[in-house]
């Protein structure tokens, strides 16, 4: 019923939404200048017709993220989710660098592997930020972008480059901390009795994946992503942004200042929608991103 390299409490998903995307999920192995073994690679690839569009989920998750968007998408469009390297369900392996540089080299290859023509790149939160910076990276790629509540203008903390054991593993215990998860998932939507406790199992499910504290460790200690600055005025391609009237986790000023400074630019808000419109207004976004394709 479900893949073998999933965790055993996939089997506690309740939702239909939920376990529909559990039981799609594929691995492919990648290879990459990254490392002499190749990256079991997880996705998720539904639908026919127009497209391709690629879903970059954001910072600590998974393509779970994207259970009640994936299939509006994918009606009448080739769609894709994937779990970005260090994140979700992908392959950690030992040795390699857990960085934004790493992480679009990742990708590419993944898309040289199985897709292999232009896309519609779609990121949310940190996903937004490795979308922007796939686009830049390699511009050839990408036909469009749109990023839904992005990141980009914030500028890391100082802290990742002192996460040194013990302290990144004390980090890393309190991101694991059910309760703490909870108020995220809580912070995340405006409507609050969307953070069920199906939403809860599938925002945990990659903690129990292999090395997650240690990779994870090694992202925030690279710098992760910060302010795209200048760079973003680089963007050639169409860009919607998509971002939620009730944002709590980035807030809301940073959605006027990516249309301001990416030329090819088009901001529409998504009302009583918190940060994460993917799954709290899913039709609503889906519509948008087809109208834009």
């Amino acid at each position: 019923m479900f893949a073998n390299f999933l965790p055993y409490l996939v089997e506690q998903l309740t939702e239909p939404s939920s376990i529909a995307l559990a039981q799609n999920i594929q691995r492919q192995a990648v290879a990459t200048p990254l490392s002499e073994q190749s990256i079991a690679t997880t996705y998720v690839r539904q639908g026919e017709g127009e497209g391709p569009i690629v879903l970059l989920h954001g910072f600590d998750s998974s393509i779970f993220e994207f259970r009640r968007l994936l299939p509006l998408l994918a009606a009448n469009n080739e769609t894709w989710a994937i779990d970005l390297l260090g994140f979700g369900f992908t392959e950690r392996v030992a040795g390699l660098p857990f960085s934004p540089s790493a992480i679009a080299t990742h990708l590419y290859y993944f898309w040289k592997t199985l897709i292999e023509q232009p896309i519609i790149l779609v990121g949310t939160s940190m996903g937004g930020a490795a979308a922007i910076d796939f686009a830049l990276t390699y511009p050839q790629v990408v036909k469009k972008l749109i990023l839904i509540d992005s990141a980009g203008f914030a500028k890391p903390p100082a802290i990742g480059k002192f996460l040194f054991p013990p302290v990144g593993y004390l980090a890393t215990s309190f991101l694991r901390n059910p309760k703490i998860r909870q108020k995220i998932s809580i912070n995340a939507y405006h409507d609050e009795k969307l953070a069920s406790v199906d939403a809860q199992r599938c925002a945990a499910l990659h903690l129990e994946m292999p090395q997650w504290s240690e990779a994870l460790i090694a992202f925030t200690k690279s710098g992760g992503y910060g302010y795209f600055g200048e760079k973003l005025a680089q963007i050639v391609q169409p860009t919607l942004i998509l971002w939620g009237e009730r944002d709590r986790i980035l807030g809301t000023a940073d959605a006027g200042k990516f249309e301001k400074a990416i030329a090819h630019s088009k901001l529409i808000w998504i009302a009583d929608c918190g940060h994460v419109p993917h799954l709290e207004k899913p039709q609503i976004t889906a519509q948008h991103i087809l109208d834009f394709r």
